[in-house]
């Protein structure tokens, strides 16, 4: 996949893109946030494709370097599924030939859809045929209807064809639905509608070493970005990841939560990781998400809530076991 950035004061083009350009390469584009690059997404992606081959286009796929929200709502707080580069690894996977990342600022977000379509699809990324998706929306007015869309492509010579929807599982799968099911902790329909287990990348820091205390050792983990979602509170089997390379996986159990039997606040996230020894303070991990176990809740004794982990110890197992 080969990845340009829009506008070229934000970074340089690229070069590669930039010669297939003046030879008069044409493409077939949709645009979005695309956060998360779920089964979704990748339906309207093998869409494109189709589209473009029969059209002799290049399929390009348009996505934002950070999210609309961020730059117009300045105190708005992200929930996000993917960082930008989680994201492009992503979409690198779907066999995607051009990724263009725009820039989205101020002066972007007041285009109408019109505008847009004219001055950024067509005279500077030479989009003849644009897929959208099912609930795709686009230009500051937000109130262009699809039928709008193709009256404007018609007008500038682009093709416009709604994109269709995906549903797994009875659910129309969209990124907002994902984020629902993680915040309830439905993680495995969220990694039914995902094609993945959620995860989440954190570094491991001190903690109070209670999990110690009890017999379980934990790694308390904060997440390397901020604007990641936290699925909800409760106690999960997970995979770990400790290599950048992914090579090295462990099972275990994470809770999430404020520590109700030891009168806690904060949230933390803390991993037992099964058959581990050794120090990860400061090392980097990657938890999947594979199944919620239980909701937090207080217990009378520490003694109580050691045997309550036994037994979740002995189910995450199970589980980890069973599901691929």
């Amino acid at each position: 996949m080969r990845t340009a950035f829009y506008p070229t004061d934000f970074r340089q083009l690229d070069e590669t893109k930039e010669k297939s350009d003046s030879f008069g390469q044409r493409y077939a584009a949709t645009i979005g946030f695309f956060d998360g690059v779920h089964q979704g997404h990748n339906y309207v992606i093998r869409q494109l494709c189709q589209l473009a081959a029969q059209r002799s286009l290049q399929p390009m796929v348009i996505t934002f370097e950070r999210h609309p929200r961020q730059v117009l709502q300045s105190d708005w707080q992200p929930q996000l599924l993917t960082t930008l580069e989680e994201k492009t690894q992503l979409l690198g996977l779907t066999g995607i030939e051009w990724l263009t990342i725009l820039q989205f600022d101020r002066s972007m977000s007041q285009l109408s859809s019109q505008q847009f379509m004219s001055q950024v699809l067509k005279r500077d990324l030479h989009v003849d045929l644009l897929l959208t998706g099912y609930d795709n929306r686009f230009g500051h007015d937000r109130t262009s209807t699809f039928s709008d869309y193709v009256d404007y492509g018609r007008q500038l010579g682009i093709e416009v064809v709604a994109g269709q929807p995906l549903d797994v599982d009875s659910l129309r799968v969209s990124s907002s639905l994902i984020r629902r099911l993680l915040t309830e902790g439905r993680v495995r329909e969220a990694t039914a509608c995902l094609g993945r287990p959620y995860s989440l990348r954190g570094k491991v820091v001190h903690g109070q070493q209670i999990g110690r205390r009890l017999g379980f050792p934990t790694a308390n983990i904060v997440p390397t970005d901020s604007t990641r979602l936290v699925p909800a509170p409760g106690v999960y089997a997970v995979r770990i990841m400790m290599d950048a390379d992914h090579s090295t996986c462990y099972q275990g159990m994470m809770n999430i939560g404020t520590r109700p039997t030891f009168d806690g606040h904060r949230q933390t996230l803390e991993a037992n990781i099964f058959d581990f020894i050794g120090d990860l303070y400061g090392c980097e991990l990657t938890v999947s998400f594979i199944e919620r176990l239980r909701d937090e809740r207080p217990f009378q004794s520490a003694e109580a809530l050691a045997e309550q982990m036994r037994q979740d110890g002995d189910r995450a197992r199970k589980i980890l076991q069973v599901v691929n």
